[in-house]
């Protein structure tokens, strides 16, 4: 039964290529190209004229350059930051401390105060946000996220010695 099926199959491809096979022309279809569609533009000589600024432009030439924001240096000493069994934990803000973003704790400074963190030793310098309390180990002044302590280079000795600043603006 399938040899007998299998057979129509082939005839009947036989008949259709057979079918096929002289026509070496190919047919090409043409395409009417409607010309009227153009023809309902008008054709500027000269373009007309450009509208006039209305009375809440700005002038760009009047504004001034965006400035860094002001940096005031407040204090150094010792930094560490927060191990990742605090990830995930409350802050004294309220907020959930992320280990891998730019935030730190201090024991006055407000929170939401931006504080750039400098470590001298390498130069590298970051932007936290306070959103906790703390340090209250030793003699440090602040605790930075695990982020921030990779930027300033503090991972591998665990604390470093830094520069504090107050970002203003």
């Amino acid at each position: 039964m399938a040899k007998r099926a299998f057979r129509s199959l082939l005839f009947l491809a036989a008949v259709a290529l057979t079918g096929t096979a002289g026509h070496s022309e190919e047919r090409v279809a043409k395409i009417d190209v409607d010309t009227s569609f153009d023809a309902t533009f008008e054709n500027y000589e000269v373009l007309p004229p450009a509208p006039q600024p209305g009375a809440q432009m700005v002038d760009l030439t009047a504004i001034e350059p965006a400035t860094a924001p002001a940096v005031v240096p407040i204090e150094g000493g010792v930094a560490s930051f927060y191990g990742r069994r605090f990830n995930g934990r409350r802050t004294a803000s309220g907020e959930v401390f992320d280990m891998h973003a730019m935030t730190a704790a201090h024991r006055t400074l407000p929170f939401g105060t931006l504080v750039q963190v400098t470590n001298p030793d390498n130069g590298r310098s970051v932007v936290v946000r306070i959103n906790d309390r703390g340090p209250f180990h030793g003699n440090r002044v602040i605790d930075v996220s695990r982020a921030a302590a990779t930027e300033l280079g503090l991972i591998g000795p665990g604390s470093g010695h830094v520069e504090l600043a107050l970002v203003e603006g």
